[in-house]
């Protein structure tokens, strides 16, 4: 006999879909967050945050703490991965920053890893060795510290340097971590100098590897919030997670009652699932308590815009990071951000950070189709703006020709002009 659905326990309506998932995100209202123990607690409930090195402005997970954390500056994420090693740079969605605390739950993670590395060409695996103890001898290093001639093919088919390609399966394999970054650049330390050792040495937690599938679905939909039960992109990462995996331990978690499948009016037929110890939220959100509107720009990667097709369902925001289109398949820019304000997505920005000149450049914006900007809109842009900058070390925001043509910014810059250039 066919395997019965799992039915839906609750209806939101979509109002009330929107307001939970930015409650459950921390931006109803925009940087509500102070700290580092309040950053601490946003990984203990997404999960992770994903990494990506492209730095227009800055690394992605900067990017969206700046619109959670209050006063944010980079030197925050800085300390509690590199300092007080709180955070870790590994392999989650993709690769991510999560608690250092979860590194047991991932033993079968490293595990795959060591038995299908990233790259399987014999040249990076035959220096594995060599690296190894050449950190162990000589302490953190990078792959420029660890120069060899020979190059393979990367991931995306640009060449890559051997040694490279042998610390990135070194790091996958959790033989190394990242001691610091310098810009761009990752130095690399035996994972044993940077991790306890009671942590390294504890057991996996999950004894089966159902019980590594229920803990890491459950674990996605709290980065998520709520979570359609379909699609792929959201879903990467859990190990051996196929649609019927996923499907048993949808079902698992809500016989144990851990999650709550829920259905969307007006999207009949779509099942979200979102966690039981999130159920407060819901009522939060349910509640529909009025709360200060704020905006906030979103980074391309941010955990509320992981699943594209909930973000247009849900918002009636149509968003993809163009960042790696080729450039005649690009419909906005390589790096456009998308502006929230209160509830609703309003607009998406081209941004840039000309470092030298500590100016926030925007080189494009465009309004979202019927939203009027009114001065409540437009203040709360400005506070945005002023903070974004703050975090990135500008000091003022500089329109380009075309963004400068556009009515409601340039009304915008004449009412805070301490903040604009002109």
């Amino acid at each position: 006999m066919p395997e019965e659905p799992i039915r839906p326990q609750i209806t939101l309506s979509p109002a009330e879909a929107r307001r939970f998932m930015l409650l459950h995100h921390h931006l109803l209202p925009p940087r509500q967050l102070h700290g580092k123990a309040d950053i601490t607690a946003l990984f203990q409930r997404l999960g992770c945050i994903q990494f990506d090195p492209v730095n227009v402005i800055a690394p992605s997970p900067d990017v969206m703490l700046q619109a959670r954390v209050a006063d944010y500056t980079p030197a925050l994420l800085n300390e509690l991965l590199y300092s007080e090693r709180e955070l870790i740079n590994g392999f989650d969605k993709v690769m991510s920053i999560y608690l250092s605390a979860d590194w047991p739950y991932f033993a079968r993670r490293r595990e795959a890893w060591r038995k299908d590395h990233w790259y399987t060409y014999e040249e990076p695996t035959q220096i594995h060795p060599l690296l190894l103890e050449e950190i162990r001898s000589r302490g953190p290093l990078s792959s420029l510290d660890l120069e060899m001639s020979d190059k393979i093919t990367s991931f995306w088919g640009i060449p890559i340097r051997v040694e490279r390609a042998a610390l990135e399966n070194l790091l996958a394999m959790g033989s190394l971590g990242i001691h610091h970054r310098s810009g761009t650049r990752r130095y690399f330390d035996l994972i044993e100098h940077l991790l306890p050792a009671e942590l390294l040495a504890a057991g996996d937690p999950n004894p089966t590897e159902e019980d590594y599938q229920d803990w890491h679905v459950l674990r996605r939909i709290g980065g998520l919030g709520l979570a359609f039960d379909g699609g792929t992109e959201h879903w990467l990462g859990i190990l051996n997670l196929k649609a019927p995996q996923r499907r048993a331990a949808l079902r698992r978690l809500t016989d144990q009652g851990r999650v709550i499948p829920a259905t969307v009016a007006g999207l009949e037929g779509k099942l979200f699932f979102l966690r039981a110890e999130d159920l407060p939220t819901l009522e939060q959100a349910r509640a529909g308590q009025s709360t200060p509107a704020g905006a906030a720009l979103l980074s391309p990667l941010d955990n509320l815009l992981w699943h594209r097709d909930s973000l247009r369902w849900l918002f009636n925001f149509d968003y993809i990071w163009e960042v790696y289109k080729p450039a005649d398949q690009v419909v906005y820019g390589h790096y456009v951000l998308p502006v929230l304000y209160g509830e609703n997505f309003v607009a998406r920005c081209e941004p840039a950070l000309n470092r030298r000149a500590g100016a926030l450049e925007l080189r494009n914006w465009w309004w979202e189709s019927g939203v009027q900007p009114d001065d409540a809109m437009l203040a709360g842009l400005a506070d945005c703006l002023r903070a974004f900058c703050a975090s990135f070390n500008a000091r003022q925001v500089v329109l380009s020709e075309s963004a400068a043509s556009d009515v409601h910014l340039q009304r915008l810059a004449n009412t805070v002009p301490d903040l604009f250039k002109l």
